[in-house]
């Protein structure tokens, strides 16, 4: 079993982090020098040869590094760009959003001021050329809704869809303003 290892061999002890080299055998009995200098004497059954990496292996490997390396670095610089995609402007159609105190106003008080508000806002984004609008309207019993969808109806320039379920449930609709030149008012 001596004969797997060599004077000036690196070795490692099992159960100890320590290693070291080979400076003298005796049957099964090894010297090992530590890094440190000092020297320990063990049994040929307490070691394990250290490992080196083949040549062959550690250059295919380093040219494996490299080449990730350099095509991670290529996606890197590239940044992200959503050119194009910005967040919609929303629009909260609530009451409590839009006045201090609706204590006094009648059903109809409060309906009219939503479409206005909702009116006025979508004026805003089209004189704005802001292409994306959320109204949130809330669920209720969609009196508002189909009062907005009747105002958005009105526009040449305007098509509206459910906004984005994950993010307003089903209380908003989403109003995308085309950006052309020649609309029509």
């Amino acid at each position: 079993m001596s004969s797997q290892y060599k004077i000036g061999q690196g070795v490692t002890l099992l159960d100890d982090n320590l290693s070291g080299v080979i400076t003298k055998i005796e049957g099964e009995k090894i010297l090992i020098t530590s890094k440190d200098g000092f020297e320990f004497e063990v049994s040929i059954k307490e070691i394990v040869p250290n490992k080196t990496l083949d040549l062959e292996f550690d250059d295919d490997f380093d040219d494996l590094i490299i080449e990730k390396e350099k095509a991670y670095s290529k996606k890197k610089k590239q940044p992200i760009k959503n050119k194009g995609v910005l967040p919609p402007m929303e629009v909260d159609l609530h009451i409590h959003h839009l006045t201090k105190s609706e204590r006094e106003m009648s059903a109809h008080d409060k309906l009219n001021l939503q479409v206005d508000t909702a009116r006025r806002k979508l004026e805003y984004a089209i004189l704005k050329r802001i292409q994306r609008v959320v109204f949130i309207h809330g669920v209720g019993e969609g009196v508002l809704r189909a009062e907005l969808e009747y105002l958005f109806s009105r526009y040449d320039t305007v098509k509206y869809y459910d906004a984005d379920y994950q993010k307003y449930g089903l209380g908003a609709t989403e109003v995308y303003i085309y950006q052309n030149s020649n609309h029509k008012m």
